[in-house]
């Protein structure tokens, strides 16, 4: 009877290998349904094979869990058997995580651990301690248990240090290091997790360093995202490069791979040929070990080899050789993001660093790059035009939560990006894509619900629709509870308010700013710090104290100029504080430093910032007696406005326009959005990391400058510009 089971394994792996997998799987269904009894180990071994693929080739969790838990039964009876029962352990595991049932994922988990550690102190026990905790660590995070967690990941360094294998220790280190982004609570603690990684990282000899891309990818991301909450960008630029680097050796290696796979396919072909002469026979047989020979190099920790099951991969759907960025050794084996995920978010990464630089083409490229990724790999999860969230299959959720979130962040640089280069249709028509995603994916996407309320009181406010800009930022302060996001849609709201310019809009304003300036040094890094001191300086002048706003003011434009790098946002500080040296009569400095904004405004298509600092250099020529100066000015200023209240006619007269200032937040009718999000609530550890924010501050103009002491001045208001 073993004759017969290898016989129908053999035959299954043939189907699997075409792409026949209903058969495959039946020649397999074959041996547990047979009436002639097979050994217990062979139907095991058989069972773990069905549910194995299942869980590779289609979503079909429930039918794989049931065959991983009938092969649990079985194991029971059976004495030793260490490594099979590991592998259904781990397989039930990542079945029950595809199900979102995370009770029962760790009471399997418990079980493994309890194995290993009754089986000695074998090299392989180990290896399977290590799966389990790490398999442990993700549930556990998933239920808030971040303590749980970082106890979990420490028993897994602890035996890889044991092993004296480098690798599995920077496993360890960057999923420690991950959970510390996720739950920020000791800057010591972070910081000393990053250094972790930087020391195991530099202890891996470079060979084998090449052979870890997803361990590089990985490290790399987990860098960028710590330097930019520390709002860090100059130490992130070099991760950022050696990411993008990296994307690019990747993706020819992979290249270079398919290549060598087709044509391992054409050797086997011939020498499938019967009448193939003796020496040409061990001549393609040479050739053939040695392509064989060069892929399992290339291929990373797999080449240590593939003994056991394969893994669970994420979203189920079988990938091509190379495509899979593993992060540890079998029987770890597993990846953080799929390839195409990783190359997608390396993409948005190099937009979110190049638009405050005003780098809007290679923006433009890489938000075009990253979406026609996205979309692929939606197509392949069967989400087309009219696929809406209650269509989803179970075990298709989670990836398609990964890149509908990356998408919607694509889309959101693109509007920042619009609206910018006051470029308001396109800025329109990316806000409408965000719209009908959200309708049509409302609990997957409800953590950017908050993004997209902002992002339209970002329309509103740079369109000079304040009091409905107004109205959006205070609803998206109700749409998260992430105090740094509060703030920075108060301090919005704020400057909308400004820009109104009444009594009462002026009281409104210090409202929101008053609370948040007294805690704006409690937070990590200085985006909120900077926003709220333009914010209160732009107060101050309201209330005529010129001195104390320009103090504020220039060290908001220290820290900004010696963090962030945000050109527009540094622009917006050198106009407001141009416009205070002249109100002084400090021409000098005045001129100084209105040069340098518009210098920056120009670079960045600032339309609107451009005619703010146009309008202080007129008042400056004026007072100077430069007659000729003021007239070029005059000349250069009317041409740049025409042409922005163009843009701002055909904003107002387009269909979008009512829907996206309208005061009313989207309705959706949800359906089955408990399930969806208690799913969402399970995967959200592997990904959901703190990612830069991609908004800036909308920079207001609320004053004619050439006329800077009469601030109530309302023709002036319509100026208000966001900031990128």
């Amino acid at each position: 009877m073993e004759e017969v089971a290898e016989g129908l394994w053999g035959l299954s792996d043939y189907h699997e290998n075409r792409g026949e997998i209903a058969k495959s799987v039946k020649c397999l269904e074959a041996i547990c349904q047979s009436e002639v009894s097979f050994s217990p180990i062979v139907e095991v071994k058989t069972r773990l094979r069905i549910a194995s693929i299942l869980l590779h080739h289609s979503h079909n969790a429930n039918h794989a869990k049931t065959h991983l838990e009938r092969a649990q039964l079985l194991l029971k009876s059976i004495p030793r058997c260490f490594e099979l029962k590991c592998r259904a352990y781990s397989l039930l595991s990542q079945c029950y995580q595809l199900l979102g049932a995370i009770q029962p994922q760790k009471q399997v988990l418990f079980k493994g651990l309890e194995l290993a550690a009754s089986a000695g102190n074998e090299i392989s026990t180990k290896l399977w301690s290590c799966n389990f905790n790490s398999q442990l660590a993700n549930a556990l995070s998933i239920e808030g248990d971040h303590q749980g967690s970082f106890s979990a990941l420490e028993c897994g360094y602890v035996c890889a240090t044991e092993l004296g294998y480098p690798e599995l220790q920077m496993f360890f280190a960057t999923s420690i290091l991950h959970v510390h982004l996720v739950q920020w609570d000791d800057n010591d603690l972070v910081e000393q997790a990053v250094n972790k990684c930087n020391e195991i990282w530099e202890s891996i000899q470079p060979d084998k360093r090449e052979q870890c891309p997803g361990l590089l990818f990985y490290n790399e991301l987990l860098h960028i995202f710590y330097r930019t909450r520390l709002c860090d960008y100059k130490n992130a630029a070099p991760h950022v490069d050696n990411l993008d680097a990296a994307v690019k050796a990747e993706r020819k290696q992979t290249q270079h791979m398919q290549e060598l796979v087709k044509e391992l396919s054409a050797l086997d072909q011939s020498l499938s040929r019967s009448d193939l002469h003796h020496r040409e026979r061990a001549a393609l047989s040479e050739k053939q070990a040695m392509i064989q020979e060069q892929l399992r190099n290339m291929n990373g920790f797999s080449s240590t080899g593939r003994e056991t099951l394969e893994p669970v991969y994420f979203g189920n759907g079988r990938r091509t050789l190379g495509d899979k960025l593993q992060l540890a050794p079998p029987p770890i084996d597993g990846e953080w993001l799929p390839k195409s995920a990783v190359y997608a978010l390396v993409d948005l990464i190099v937009v979110i660093f190049g638009r405050p630089k005003g780098l809007f083409k290679e923006c433009g490229k890489r938000i075009q790059s990253g979406m026609r990724i996205i979309q692929g790999e939606l197509v392949k999860l069967g989400i087309t035009n009219r696929v809406r969230e209650a269509d989803l299959q179970q075990s298709s959720i989670y990836m398609a939560g990964v890149y509908l979130m990356l998408l919607i962040q694509f889309l959101e640089n693109k509007v920042a990006i619009e609206l910018t280069r006051t470029e308001f249709a396109e800025a329109q028509e990316a806000l409408v894509q965000m719209k009908n995603w959200f309708m049509r994916f409302p609990t997957i996407l409800q953590p950017r619900e908050c993004i997209i309320e902002m992002l339209r009181g970002q329309y509103a406010h740079s369109v000079g629709c304040y009091n409905e800009a107004t109205f959006h930022y205070i609803e998206a302060v109700k749409l998260t509870d992430s105090k740094s996001m509060q703030t920075m849609c108060q301090v919005y709201a704020a400057v909308s308010y400004i820009c109104i310019g009444d009594a009462e809009s002026t009281s409104q304003a210090l409202d929101l700013i008053r609370p948040v300036y007294g805690i704006m040094d409690s937070f990590v890094g200085v985006r909120e710090k900077t926003g709220i001191l333009f914010a209160y300086g732009l107060l101050l002048m309201k209330q005529r104290d010129i001195q104390e706003a320009r103090n504020r003011l220039a060290s908001g434009l220290q820290l900004a100029h010696s963090f962030l790098g945000n050109h527009q946002l540094l622009s917006q500080y050198l106009t407001t504080l141009g416009s205070l040296a002249l109100v002084l009569h400090d021409t000098v400095q005045a001129r100084e430093i209105l040069r340098s904004s518009l210098t920056l405004a120009k670079k960045l298509s600032d339309a609107p910032t451009q005619v703010w600092v146009l309008s202080v250099l007129t008042a400056l020529y004026k007072e100077l007696g430069e007659k000729g100066s003021q007239m070029e000015n005059d000349e250069y200023k009317a041409k740049i406005s025409k042409d922005l209240q163009k843009k701002l006619a055909e904003a107002q007269a387009s269909i979008y326009h009512i829907e996206i200032i309208d005061k009313a937040r989207f309705e959706v009718q949800q359906e089955h959005g408990l399930n969806i999000k208690r799913k969402m609530d399970a995967q959200s550890a592997g990904v959901n990391l703190d990612i830069p924010e991609s908004i800036g501050l909308p920079a207001p103009s609320p004053f004619q400058p050439s006329r800077l002491i009469d601030i109530d001045d309302s023709s002036s208001r319509r100026r208000g510009k966001r900031r990128s």
